[in-house]
């Protein structure tokens, strides 16, 4: 297997929201990790210069990098969303981030109007316009509730914003699965630049990883016969930091095999 990939493990910051940035980042270094997705509930608010340097440098002194800025902007939510993506460009920006996680709008794709599919639409192609006049990426959450909620439609989505700077993240859906899981990865995997590295089943229920090697495995094989993409620890087992080394540990075996 690829042996960038075992240089694009990393870690969501939201996994543990309870902790201070300062030992989110120890617990990441510690564990083996070298990415971070920061999250802009808690730990990196894009309204707080302060937090903003702060956690910069608590990356930069565990030698790891920050991947990604992990907002939860909605395209096409109001009138006021391009003006606030501006706000979390900056942050990310602050941060040393090259990419912003956002999310497509509040409705899933099944039930939205003509409308609803325009306004987020467009309001997603004005931020890539404005993440890529500052050198960033932006990359929609795949989930429920969202107009990326399936593969075929984040595809659609993605073709109808039409612009480079976008791309998708990817998570295996809730109870799908894992042969449906890994087919929809296949459909959209040129689009994806991250993807959410958890095992649940059934429904939320937590499991340590290799509960799930029978769908990561294959996941990995076939992420590895494509462009680099950043595959990043999230909701760990009773969001208990303790077990990040050995989940991160599980990883990086299957990664080497």
């Amino acid at each position: 297997m690829s042996p960038t990939l075992r240089d694009r493990i990393g870690l969501c910051s939201v996994t543990f929201r309870a902790l201070p940035a300062r030992q989110v980042a120890e617990d990441a270094a510690a564990a083996g990790l070298r990415l971070v997705e920061w999250g802009a509930d808690v730990h990196a608010p894009p309204r707080s210069a302060d937090a903003l340097r702060q956690v910069r440098e608590e990356t930069a002194a565990r030698g790891l990098t920050t991947c990604s800025y992990g907002s939860y902007w909605r395209a096409g939510q109001d009138t006021a969303g391009t003006a606030d993506f501006a706000v979390v460009a900056a942050a990310a920006e602050a941060l040393g981030a090259a990419r912003i996680r956002v999310w497509a709008g509040t409705e899933g794709s099944a039930g939205a109007s003509a409308r609803t599919r325009a306004n987020v639409t467009a309001s997603l192609r004005e931020a890539a316009e404005i993440a890529a006049s500052r050198g960033l990426s932006v990359a929609l959450e795949f989930h429920s509730g969202t107009l990326a909620d399936t593969p075929a439609a984040t595809v659609r989505l993605l073709d109808d914003v039409g612009h480079d700077a976008l791309s998708t993240y990817w998570q295996p859906p809730v109870d799908e699965p894992d042969d449906r899981a890994l087919h929809g990865l296949s459909t959209m995997l040129e689009r994806v630049s991250a993807i959410h590295v958890f095992s649940w089943w059934p429904g939320q229920t937590r499991l340590p990883l290799p509960e799930r090697e029978r769908l990561w495995r294959p996941v990995l094989d076939l992420v590895a016969g494509t462009r680099p993409v950043d595959l990043l620890l999230e909701f760990v087992p009773d969001d208990d930091p303790a077990v990040l080394p050995r989940e991160t540990a599980t990883l990086l075996r299957w990664l080497g095999s």
